[in-house]
């Protein structure tokens, strides 16, 4: 249960950091409302999730679900630069992740 935590974790920081560009754009109370949410979801499950599983590891899972998720969301929705390259170093994260929970 604890990496599906972790795995949620990830995605509310995704969530934290879409209110955070929000909030730079137009800062309203929705906007600040889905920055603050996001993040104190995402640090409650990730503490959680710590619980069992070692810190070197859980951190490094979600800050790279984060990493990917804020990617790809500036990409589809923020019109942010769609190069192979930048691809390539997303794919990159996906198998150090990956890597990480197998070894774990």
């Amino acid at each position: 249960m604890a990496w599906v935590y972790l795995i949620i974790a990830g995605l509310f920081e995704v969530v934290g950091v879409i209110g955070l560009k929000r909030v730079s754009e137009k800062d309203n109370f929705l906007n600040n409302v889905i920055l603050i949410g996001g993040f104190i979801a995402s640090f409650s499950l990730l503490s959680t999730a710590m619980k069992e599983i070692p810190l070197s590891v859980a951190y490094a899972v979600w800050t790279g679900i984060g990493t990917l998720g804020s990617t790809v969301v500036g990409m589809l929705f923020f019109k942010e630069s769609k190069s192979w390259v930048r691809l390539a170093c997303i794919l990159g994260i996906v198998f150090s992740v990956m890597g990480l929970k197998l070894v774990h």
